[in-house]
């Protein structure tokens, strides 16, 4: 008798402790991780509202430069990008309009055609949320008269990325703040000789605060060693502002000064540019 009892409590001991695990198993699973924040977007000078899914950019740009050198002086550049799916990304053609007047005030209209580029970016190298975008860029000596121009036929290739300072954030966050350096590096292949030849590597880093998805602000520090010139050293500091309008259009000021050097490929006294850029 004492057995069965003992035989009947185990029996009961067993499914109470069977019947109060089951709830625990019955559980439903954890729910799925949350998503990796998106890959930065590299592809593009300027911030881009339109996503990933355009296809097609427009870019009107006017500059007005003081002192600058051959290649840069007050113009009106059009600016023409093709998104592709694939190795290559992006297809990129410069059509630059320098004014036949030199000076910051410049002459609108009596533009002249001056060297077109053509820049092949390759798909992004990505490792988690950053990535490596490389190109290579192609300069024609289109320019007419060829003092607006530098002469030379170019070959550059370059280097650029993004480092976003809300890595540990939760997005949407009000303020994008990125870090963006760039390398790159231009060297003549061919050309009029009596234009000097071209071998300079280009130094950028600048920081962007993006709010809200409204607007932009933003520094950049762009630097030249030009080697034809034994090591010679320009630099020049931008400032830019700007704006969305919508999904399609965005618009933006730039201010720049030289820092040091003269005579250095890339550089300028002083420069104000305007620009507008619609994403299709």
């Amino acid at each position: 008798m004492d057995g069965g009892r003992a035989r009947t409590l185990a029996a009961a001991v067993l499914l109470t402790a069977l019947a109060n695990g089951a709830p625990c198993r019955a559980q439903a699973p954890p729910g799925p991780s949350p998503p990796a924040p998106s890959p930065v977007e590299i592809q593009d000078d300027q911030p881009v509202r339109g996503g990933k899914d355009r296809t097609f950019r427009a870019e009107l740009r006017r500059e007005f430069t003081n002192r600058g050198t051959p290649d840069e002086t007050t113009k009106t550049t059009v600016r023409l990008t093709a998104y592709l799916r694939g190795a290559v990304s992006q297809l990129r053609l410069d059509l630059p309009f320098p004014d036949a007047e030199t000076d910051f005030s410049g002459n609108i209209t009596e533009p002249r055609l001056g060297d077109v580029k053509l820049r092949t970016t390759f798909r992004d190298l990505r490792a988690g949320t950053l990535a490596l975008s490389t190109f290579l860029e192609m300069t024609f000596p289109t320019a007419n008269p060829t003092s607006l121009g530098s002469g030379k036929y170019q070959v550059s290739a370059g280097a650029r990325t993004v480092v976003p300072f809300t890595l540990g954030e939760t997005p949407p966050v009000s303020h994008r703040l990125t870090f963006r350096p760039l390398v790159q590096q231009y060297v003549s292949v061919a050309g009029d000789p009596d234009y000097k030849d071209i071998n300079n590597t280009r130094l950028q880093v600048g920081l962007r605060d993006t709010w809200r998805k409204k607007g932009w602000f933003g520094a950049t520090l762009k630097t030249t060693v030009d080697w034809v010139q034994d090591g010679a050293t320009g630099a020049v500091g931008e400032v830019e502002v700007g704006a969305f309008l919508g999904r399609v259009l965005s618009v933006w000021v730039i201010g720049g000064a030289r820092l040091w050097g003269g005579s250095v490929p890339g550089t300028y006294d002083h420069r104000v540019s305007i620009a507008m850029a619609g994403d299709f």
